[in-house]
This record gives structure tokens, sequence and C-alpha cells, in this order.
């Protein structure tokens, strides 16, 4: 039987390990210099060498040829700890199938023996170590505080917090040590090493491909690439990769990305048919779509030599990325992270509606517009501009409707606060430029003329000085307040200020949440530090005195509109014609 590759060509020594030399120059250097710490904590993703550090470190505490702190990973000792096979100073355990208290007292009376010689170390490496109970790290503690002498513990973890979580005693009495991902061009770097070990060709279009999959991971990506060399001669094609692991060519991408440019919107539906007649799985579809969405985005900011895409695709990348607003790129970015944020995708029975439905959404962005638009639209006395027809080729200079979908920098019109917010409407909205009347007995002011001198109210210099306060304790946080509460307070507004006194309207829901005695007081001393003197904070719910609501997006998102339509009669004249909701 034929070994692995992910075991044949594991490291030997710290210089072989690959884009960790923030672990491996340390642990060297600690071996060399009679340093080494008697606990270690290995964190970090899955396949990125944590447990294959640990037995090299055994290794080099007990080689006897060892060099300059480097195993030499020749002798008996090196080659029995590497092979994993019985050591007497050296014990692997996993920690997922030894778990309990028990099990931890007797690694506990074991660790009380010596080791085999003086010139020996003991190593004991726990994977999986966040498996352990909490009673067995209780019973591992005094151990940790004061080993027997030359008796090591590294434990390796995937989940540091969750030790953080159940004994955190523990982190202080060991050294950590945080592994990396793994980036793109290291692992096709070791890959290139492994194939011509193998005497197989193979070039970068076929291992970008593997590297990408094993996102971050070399034991990952020796085990994909030890799966297509399965079904491959003596040359590895990007083909070969593909169809092996049911990869989805980065062309198929361009072609969706083209019918998407031109609004072909019931092409989707036989794109996603042949999609599945052609045997793809729809979930690695989806998987790939998000990045070829970025690399189309990252195009977009920087050009096609910053993207890591394929070189004889450059150009078709470019010409895509033209067509495409960045506003609408980075939309289409996030509702692909949106749509299987909870696995929905791969555990919906139809994922195929799903997808269709993600890839018509990306076909009718052209029904959006941006809040400056309807301002001077409905300022201007005319009709909001339709959208710009289907082209194939790149927009030419932007005009005020790209300003305002791309994110070019332009006029920002009447909306003199610079706040930016996007809206759509009905498909026909924008073509109507008179409210319809209204239904039987409902009476309906008619839209006044807007007045470009209108004056508005002076805000109080207290309750400016407040707002402002309000602004930095949303940029810069306070201690004790919980992060997540930041977002919503954007939607909170000061209605009274005086000398040791705020009161800060708050959508319904929040107020339930700012309710605890902690979150409130921590609140209250983060306005009173903004401002430079102690003051009362009182929280009310903004509008009627109902009990306050369970905090959704879709009420917060509603709030907004509602706010931002009060802060600007022009917006809220748009949102009453057109029947308007908050995308973003």
């Amino acid at each position: 039987m034929r070994t692995a590759l992910a075991r044949l060509y594991r490291p030997r020594r710290f210089g072989e390990m690959a884009m960790q030399e923030h672990v491996s120059e340390t642990l060297k250097t600690a071996v060399a210099r009679g340093r080494v710490a008697h606990a270690y904590l290995f964190c970090g993703p899955r396949g990125v060498g944590k447990t294959t550090a640990a037995r090299v470190l055994a290794m080099a505490l007990n080689c006897p040829k060892r060099e300059d702190g480097e195993p030499c990973g020749t002798c008996e000792s090196c080659e029995r700890i590497w092979s994993g096979r019985t050591s007497l100073d050296v014990i692997e355990i996993d920690a997922a199938s030894n778990r309990g208290v028990d099990d931890a007292r007797e690694l506990r009376e074991r660790a009380m023996y010596a080791p085999t010689t003086e010139e020996r170390y003991k190593v004991y490496i726990i994977d999986e170590a966040h498996m352990l109970t909490r009673e067995a790290w209780n019973a591992l503690l005094k151990i940790l505080e004061e080993p027997p002498p030359r008796v090591i513990f590294v434990f390796a973890t995937t989940e540091p917090q969750k030790i953080q979580q159940s004994a955190p005693p523990i982190l202080s009495r060991c050294q950590r040590f945080d592994f990396r991902r793994i980036t793109v061009p290291g692992i096709v770097t070791r890959l290139k090493r492994v194939l011509a070990e193998e005497g197989i060709e193979a070039g970068d279009d076929a291992l970008v491909p593997i590297a990408r999959r094993a996102e971050g991971g070399m034991r990952d990506a020796l085990s994909l690439l030890d799966q297509v060399l399965s079904f491959t001669d003596r040359r590895l094609t990007a083909e070969d990769v593909r169809r092996v692991l049911g990869l989805v060519g980065e062309e198929l991408y361009l072609e969706l990305f083209e019918i998407l440019a031109e609004r072909r919107h019931a092409e989707v539906f036989r794109f996603v048919e042949r999609l599945l007649d052609e045997g793809y799985d729809l979930a690695e579809f989806y998987r790939g779509l998000a990045d070829a969405l970025r690399s189309l985005l990252i195009v977009k900011l920087e050009g096609a030599d910053a993207a890591d895409v394929r070189e004889d695709l450059r150009a078709t990348y470019a010409e895509r990325a033209g067509r495409f607003a960045t506003g609408d790129l980075l939309r289409m970015l996030a509702q692909v992270a949106e749509l299987d944020t909870e696995g929905r995708l791969r555990k919906s029975a139809s994922p195929r509606i799903l997808l269709e439905a993600l890839l018509l959404r990306f076909a009718y962005l052209d029904r959006t517009v941006e809040l400056e638009e309807l301002i001077r639209a409905a300022a201007g006395g005319s009709a909001v501009p339709d959208a710009p027809p289907p082209t194939p080729a790149p927009r030419a200079a932007p005009d005020a409707a790209t300003r305002g979908r791309g994110g070019a920098e332009g006029d920002e019109g009447p909306a003199a606060s610079g706040r930016r917010a996007r809206v759509a409407g009905r498909a026909d909205a924008a073509k109507r430029a008179e409210p319809p009347s209204g239904p039987p007995g409902v009476l309906r002011s008619p839209p006044r003329e807007p007045d470009a001198g209108i004056e508005r109210p002076v805000e109080d210099p207290q309750t400016a000085a407040a707002t402002a306060a309000l602004r930095g304790v949303i940029e810069r946080g306070a201690p004790g307040l919980n992060r997540i509460l930041l977002a919503p307070l954007r939607e909170a507004r000061v209605t009274e200020a005086g000398a040791d006194r705020v009161v800060l309207e708050v959508p319904a829901g929040l107020d339930a949440l700012l309710s605890d005695p902690a979150t409130h007081q921590a609140l209250e001393r983060a306005f009173a530090t903004e401002l430079g003197r102690p003051l009362r904070l009182e929280v009310r719910r903004e509008g009627s005195t109902e009990p306050p609501a369970r905090l959704t997006p879709e009420r917060v998102k509603n709030d907004r509109l509602a706010r931002l339509a009060r802060e600007e009669p022009l917006l809220g004249r748009a949102v009453e014609q057109w029947d308007l909701e908050l995308l973003e």
C-alpha cells in the first residue's frame, strides 16, 4: 500500500515547516539555548502544522545528533517519533476520545515518571485539546504549575476560545503560538517540490485551484493532490483537477457575468439548468462564485494585475469588471455571503431555486438608484432617470446616475449631511413624476414645490455637543458596552441635552437592550467621557408608548428610512410618491 503524500512529505525539521517561521524559528532557538518551556499551546486551523511542530519539537529535544536546535530527522529516535510509532518518552493523546477527568488523572500519574535516560525529555502531545472537560483541566492544573523535571506538555487545538471559556488559568501557564493559514503561493510552491520528487509535471493553472480549495491547509492540499494523481498519469493538467475535484472553470463564471451585465434575465434559468445537465454541484458553484466576484471586485478597484486570476483571462476579467459599478459588485458579493451564513444552500431541498433567485437579484440591479439621485429628481421636479440600457461595452465618462451607483466622487446634491443610502421602488416607480391620487375618503396633501430658501432650525449647542458625543461612542466604543450595540446606536438621536442630562431617543427594541443596568451605566459613562463632565442619561423609545418590540433587521431598516425621511423633506416626498423601501 502506498503511503499518502500528506504523511510521506511531513516535515522532519523546523526549517521545512512552510509559512510558520514565527513558530519554527522560536522553537529551534529555544532548543538550541536550553530555554524550552514546560507547556505550549499550539492554536490554528486544521492542517497547518500544529501536530507536526509538536513532533519536530519532541524530535529535537531527544535527538542525539541535533545541531543548532535542529533534529537530524534520520536517527532511530527521530524516525520513531516522526512516524508516530510507540515511544516511551513521546506520547500522543487524542483528547477527543480521552477527555474525562479519569484520563487526565492517569496522564498526571504517568508524567511523574522520569524519561528513560537522563539526557532525554518526556513529551506529551495532546491533540484536540479543546475537547477536554473542565474537570480534566482542573486535574492537570497542578502538574502544569509545578511540572516534573524534563517533562513537557504540548496542547494542540483549533478552538482556543473553548479553552478560554472552560479553563482560563491554563492559558497563563502555557506559551501560546498561533499558526497561520498557508497562502496560495506558499501551497503551490510546496506542491511543486512534492511533484518534483514524484517526477510529475504540473503547471500553476493546475496547482492554484488545488491550493485555493485547501483553504490554507497544507495537509488538505496534499490530500487533494493525492486524489488527483490517482486519476492522472505523469502529467497533471487543469482539466484533470477540475474533473476530479468537481471544480467550476473560471470561464463559466465569466460567461455568467456577461449574462448579468447585459440583463438577460431569462437566460439565468437556462444557465443554471446547464450547470445541472453538465453534472456540476450547485454548492460547489456557489462556493466558487464568491471567489470569482471577489476577483472581479479587485480587478475593478486595482486592475487585472492585482487579482489572483489566470494570465490568459486577465483581459476578460478587466472587460467584465468595466461593465459593473463598484457598488453593485460589492452588493453582489455581500448577497453571496449572506445566502449561506447558516448553511441554507447545503441544507435546502431545492438549492436550485435559491441559486436562481440569487442570480436574478444580480440581473435586476438596474432597478436601484441612489438616494441623492432621488432627491435631485424631486428637487428638480423631474422623474428619476431610467436605468441605463444594456450595453456590452464599458460605460463612458460617469454621469450623475453612474456617480450615484458606482461610488465615483462627484456632486452630492442637496444631501448636505453626506449620508449615502440605497433605495429601490417598483419597476415603474422611476417613471412617475406625479403622485397617484389616493383612494376615496383619504385626504392626501399635494406635494409642494421645494423651496431652496427654507430655513432649517438651528441646533442647540448642547444638543450638538451631545450628538457629537454619540458619534464618538459609536466610532470608538466604550468599556463594558457590547460592540454589537454600536451599529443599532447609529439610528439613535439626541432629543434633549443640558448641563447634567442627556435624553437619547432610540428605535423600538433597542431601548429594551439598553435597559440592562450594566449596559446603561457603560453607555452613560461613555457619554460623560466624551463630554468631559458627569451626566445622567435617559433612554426613550422612539414613537408611541407601546411596549418595546424585539429588534429585527427589518425594524431597524424601516426606522432608519423613517428617520431619513424626517430629516430630508425631499426624500420624504420621494418615499411617499414612489413607495420606496430601504435596501442598504
